[in-house]
């Protein structure tokens, strides 16, 4: 025989945990954002940001601390994986994410790009991320992007990488 009555007081106390467990990863979140909120906000594509070097069509995996790949920046919306076009200008690197926050990295702000294989959490086969080192205010940040066409990151990183005129490293 069923007792239907504690069968429903344990499934209700279930569903409260799962409940407060998301509470607090959202809780969780907030707080982080909170901490970030010294990071000024996202720069816009100028209005004409010149002739497109290259372009990319695939995925934003988020950002964090430059060398810290588990420190993920939530401010500003960076922290929201997403679909994403990038173009690569004279000027810089423009983000469209459709769903999320779009901003642009001036040519000046850019440090370097590498390939490897995690960010935020992410991690894929070893090389399958293109990550972009940028300067946002006084804070470094790594973006890490993956292509719907892997073979492209290698240009990627070529081609960011003689735009800087950067020696600044930065301890991995």
């Amino acid at each position: 025989m069923t007792d239907w009555a504690g069968r429903l007081g344990w499934v209700a106390g279930l569903l409260l945990f799962i409940a407060f467990v998301y509470w607090l990863m959202r809780q969780g979140w907030k707080w982080r954002g909170s901490l970030q909120s010294d990071l000024p906000a996202l720069p816009t594509a100028p209005e004409t940001a010149g002739t497109a070097k290259l372009t990319l069509s695939g995925r934003y995996h988020g950002s964090t601390t430059a060398g810290q790949w588990l420190d993920r920046i939530v401010a500003h919306g960076l922290g929201t994986r997403s679909r994403v076009e990038l173009t690569l200008t004279d000027a810089g690197l423009s983000v469209v994410r459709p769903g999320a926050n779009d901003f642009f990295v001036p040519a000046e702000a850019l440090r370097e790009a590498r390939l490897d294989k995690g960010i935020a959490g992410k991690v894929l086969a070893e090389g399958g991320l293109l990550i972009v080192t940028w300067a946002h205010g006084d804070t470094l940040l790594d973006s890490g992007f993956r292509s719907d066409r892997a073979a492209e990151h290698t240009a990627w990183v070529e081609a960011i990488n003689s735009m800087t005129n950067t020696t600044e490293g930065i301890a991995r």
